[in-house]
């Protein structure tokens, strides 16, 4: 998910929160503002130039991502009540979602960032509702109109009970609460979001082969839907596994270390293959330089292997690939993966004393879901 929002920029803040929007905005914002200016504004209001549809098109736009973004900022005000960090709001093709670092600390507080949303969505629908009805010029009651029914789709649709929609949190928050247990209630949420989604797709293939294009918009939200579900159900299995699992408890302290002065052809020779690993850290006279990866030296002609050394082509430390052995497992392999990095060095006054792999802790989760199966 965090890739996908690459694409997104800022805008602006409100309340401190980043708003951003990602470039598939742009490409719904012209759909919504043809389809209304050229279909519903001219069948609602036809008696309105044409210039007014456009006009009314492009308004409308505005008012339905602007009840969106203020929907996702209900949830980001309600979470920074409890502490939590919204790093930004996006807004993108299937509507816009808060991002918040961290999970809420309790199944009320779960509840009451969940229902913020919808709730805010059908506060937006009675203020456009009555808009709607105050007003006597046609142009603004049908716009008036057309956003009040949005944001009271948007309301309903929200509460569907499939994670990671509202609903789905709401269903977690009362999940969690009653058994006290919040993976429990995270896995089975989101299995029930992966199924709605399923069902979404399939409705949307029906509705295909019956001449309903509007079918196509329902596969792609439930096959967005299903990804968001299941990376859920992902995160939080791997969560549970490294629950309370430190640095320390999956550090390579054993270090092999290869000199810069070395060879490539001897490390190929006498370190990639016969420990098998991918990298090696790289020292000099007892001080930590750096990580020589196979993924270096990959390209370097084999006639040349013999003449070049480790120095020209080893990885130098940066401090954001260091980590402290008191930190969580699942706290450095985020940090690997957002660095893109196959490995984190434990480091003392300069010396490395450990070092902890993505591939250490990928055999330490298959074989802790092996005894978890056995133990079931």
């Amino acid at each position: 998910m965090n890739g996908f929002f690459q694409g997104a920029w800022q805008i602006g803040k409100v309340f401190g929160i980043p708003i951003r929007i990602h470039y598939t905005w742009l490409i719904v914002f012209g759909l919504i503002t043809w389809s209304l200016s050229t279909f519903y504004f001219p069948k609602v209001a036809p008696q309105l130039p044409v210039a007014s549809y456009w006009i009314n098109g492009v308004v409308a736009a505005f008012l339905l991502f602007f009840s969106v973004a203020i929907h996702e900022l209900a949830h980001s005000l309600v979470a920074k009540r409890y502490k939590l960090t919204i790093e930004s709001i996006t807004l993108f093709i299937f509507g816009g979602v808060a991002q918040m670092k961290g999970e809420p600390p309790s199944a009320k507080a779960e509840f009451r960032i969940a229902i913020a949303g919808p709730l805010t969505s059908f506060f937006l629908a009675a203020f456009f509702f009555l808009f709607s009805l105050k007003t006597t010029n046609i142009g603004f009651k049908s716009l008036f109109s057309y956003v009040y029914q949005l944001n009271l789709i948007l309301g309903f649709f929200n509460l569907i009970p499939g994670f990671p929609m509202d609903g789905g949190r709401v269903l977690r928050a009362y999940l969690w609460s009653k058994k006290k247990d919040y993976l429990y209630a995270t896995q089975k949420a989101s299995k029930i979001g992966q199924n709605i989604a399923i069902f979404f797709m399939i409705f949307g293939v029906f509705s295909l082969f019956m001449g309903i294009p509007t079918g196509l918009w329902l596969i792609l939200i439930g096959w967005f839907l299903y990804s968001a579900a299941y990376g859920s159900y992902q995160q939080s299995t791997l969560e549970a596994l490294l629950h309370n699992v430190k640095v320390k408890d999956l550090m390579v302290k054993d270090l092999v270390t290869v000199s810069p002065s070395m060879s490539i052809q001897e490390v190929i020779n006498n370190y990639f293959l016969k420990y098998g690993y991918t990298g090696f850290p790289v020292v000099s006279e007892g001080k930590y330089l750096g990580i020589l990866a196979l993924r270096d030296i990959k390209s370097i002609p084999e006639e040349d292997r013999p003449l070049r050394e480790v120095s020209e082509f080893y990885g130098r430390h940066k401090p954001q690939w260091e980590i402290s052995p008191q930190d969580n497992a699942l706290n450095a392999l985020e940090k690997m993966l957002r660095e893109d990095v196959g490995r984190l060095v434990i480091l003392e006054d300069g010396k490395i004393t450990g070092m902890i792999t993505r591939n250490g802790i990928a055999r330490y989760l298959e074989i802790k879901k092996f005894i978890t199966k056995i133990n079931e």
